[in-house]
């Protein structure tokens, strides 16, 4: 089967990052794609308190409508926040999820101690921090806080450079 790529109109203006993947098709061959993350949909119950938690991150929140919210990301990609009037709009079967968040959003912050302030500013807001500031593996500062509709939400500062170095020599 010969390679396709998946085009819409809306995503040729965003990030000319492309993420690849190989599929494998019936036949056995590979199908190679490209695509852009355009952005993540969430269904959010308070749109109000969803804008001022995603405003204390740090994230530039347009209103769309009373239903409707989105913040652009520097790279183009978006976070969008609909209520369930919109949703039910264009889906007449949509179900209200149910049960724990298993996927995190994650963020990157400028440095690590904007992950602390951040975390420290939310928390202060009343909102669950879920894993306090710590230095895991993978050389940057991380912690994790709830959305007030539970979504996980993962903040990182860049990867501390020296320390991977001094790591790497042992």
């Amino acid at each position: 089967m010969a390679s396709e790529k998946f085009e819409h109109a809306a995503w040729k203006s965003r990030s000319q990052s492309n993420i690849r993947w190989v599929a494998d098709t019936n036949e056995g061959k590979s199908m190679t794609q490209n695509a852009d993350l355009l952005g993540v949909y969430l269904f959010v119950r308070d749109l109000g308190a969803t804008i001022e938690f995603y405003e204390l991150l740090g994230l530039s929140i347009e209103r769309v409508s009373p239903i409707f919210a989105r913040a652009t990301m520097p790279n183009g990609a978006m976070i969008e926040f609909g209520c369930e009037e919109l949703t039910r709009s264009y889906d007449p079967n949509w179900q209200e999820p149910t049960g724990a968040g298993t996927n995190t959003i994650n963020l990157q912050l400028s440095s690590r101690a904007e992950v602390d302030a951040t975390y420290e500013r939310l928390v202060a807001a009343g909102h669950k921090g879920h894993l306090a500031p710590c230095d895991p593996l993978w050389q940057a500062r991380f912690a994790i806080v709830d959305d007030p509709d539970g979504n996980i939400i993962g903040l990182h500062s860049p990867r501390d450079r020296e320390t991977e170095r001094q790591l790497e020599r042992g």
